[in-house]
């Protein structure tokens, strides 16, 4: 099937209910748009996870592959689970999506799904990405390819920030918080931290640490691979607060939201202070939210353009754009340098458009990448 171009409210290529081959697994994969045949997007496991919200998921990768130039089309996945029978639930999970691996469709990770996790399913469906007719083969396996590329997607999260604060004129240190601390917002945090600005506030499940200067790395080291910070080895002078969403009463000029969907919702829009907003989650603003933002005179750069790094990177793999003749390092630079070049240019483009004319910018933008993809 060639590029096709999506219309707000128009349905997915084709949504696939999960119920299980031998075992217990119930969830959802939706495939938005499929490019050249092709089609990608991570998994994510969550108790309350609905087919809804995959739907959602799956768009935006549509439009994030779009924003990026690549021919590759959008897709999701979603388990309803609390993480129990961990193994067996991707063994199952493994095995009920083989023909759609086997067939095109790319599943990677997502919120509550790991790396260990893809390989269990991997390894359940037979599926190598190294292999696909038609394509030459992948000279190295995937985890060589992919894990040092833990930090892209935070990489192009900051690259946005920075555009953005540029292009606002900002000039000196912005002050930041940054809404989640798993691994893209510990990346952004050390981004931004590496180019003099500073972390005021970092918010995980727990609830908002604050302070006039945040040391990320200390913070970083006492975070586990959830994002949950341990209260009892946090530096001193800081401080505590348990109140729900309390990370947008702190002070700041940039907001990075970095962990659940609608983070920004129009319950509590109202209480932004920044800005500048940064999505480097997805789905991280309601519709709501971002109308409220936009006619308080915040800027808000969404996830499908700043949150391209994890996703772009496997597509460039899947596709087969990555020069992988380089060697390891100057291979994972030339990735770093693609994501940013993408990010900054996409940053830019929509910023210019804003500034053009009202309304929501990125409608705009998306049929300028389509003109250019085709």
């Amino acid at each position: 099937m060639s590029a096709s171009a999506p219309q707000d409210g128009q349905e997915p290529a084709f949504t696939v209910h999960l119920n299980g081959s031998g075992g217990a697994v119930k969830g959802w994969v939706v495939v938005d748009t499929l490019v050249d045949g092709l089609a990608m997007g991570g998994v994510r496991m969550t108790p309350g996870v609905t087919e809804e919200e995959v739907r959602g998921l799956a768009r935006d990768m549509t439009d994030k592959f779009t924003l990026a130039g690549l021919r590759i089309g959008g897709a999701k996945g979603g388990i309803v689970s609390d993480g129990s029978g961990r193994e067996e639930t991707f063994r199952t999970f493994g095995r009920t999506v083989k023909p759609l691996l086997h067939g095109g469709i790319h599943l990677g990770i997502d919120m509550g799904v790991t790396s260990a996790d893809r390989a269990v399913f991997f390894a359940e469906a037979g599926y190598d990405p190294r292999y696909r007719l038609g394509v030459p083969d992948m000279p190295i396996d995937w985890r060589t390819y992919y894990e040092p590329l833990l930090d892209v997607t935070g990489h192009g999260v900051g690259v946005a920030a920075v555009t953005a604060l540029e292009a606002s004129g900002h000039s000196g240190p912005a002050r930041v918080v940054v809404q989640g601390f798993g691994a893209v917002g510990r990346a952004v945090a050390r981004f931004l931290e590496e180019r003099g600005h500073v972390v005021v506030g970092v918010a995980d499940v727990q609830g908002t640490i604050s302070a006039d200067r945040l040391p990320v790395a200390e913070l970083a080291a006492v975070t586990d691979d959830f994002g949950r910070i341990d209260r009892s080895r946090l530096p001193q002078h800081v401080t505590l607060s348990g109140e729900p969403d309390a990370w947008l009463d702190v002070d700041a000029d940039l907001l990075v939201l970095a962990a659940q969907k609608h983070a920004l919702s129009a319950e509590n829009a109202h209480r932004l202070r920044a800005g500048l907003v940064v999505e480097g989650a997805n789905l991280a603003s309601s519709a709501a939210a971002k109308e409220k933002a936009a006619a308080s005179g915040a800027t808000l750069v969404p996830g499908v353009i700043a949150n391209i790094g994890g996703a772009g990177s496997a597509a460039l793999a899947v596709t087969r754009v990555v020069p992988f003749d380089l060697p390891a390092d100057a291979r994972k630079q030339w990735v770093f340098d693609w994501v940013a070049d993408r990010v900054r240019r996409n940053t830019r483009d929509l910023l210019e458009i804003a500034a053009s004319r009202a309304g929501d910018p990125l409608p705009e933008l998306l049929d300028v990448r389509r003109e250019e993809r085709r």
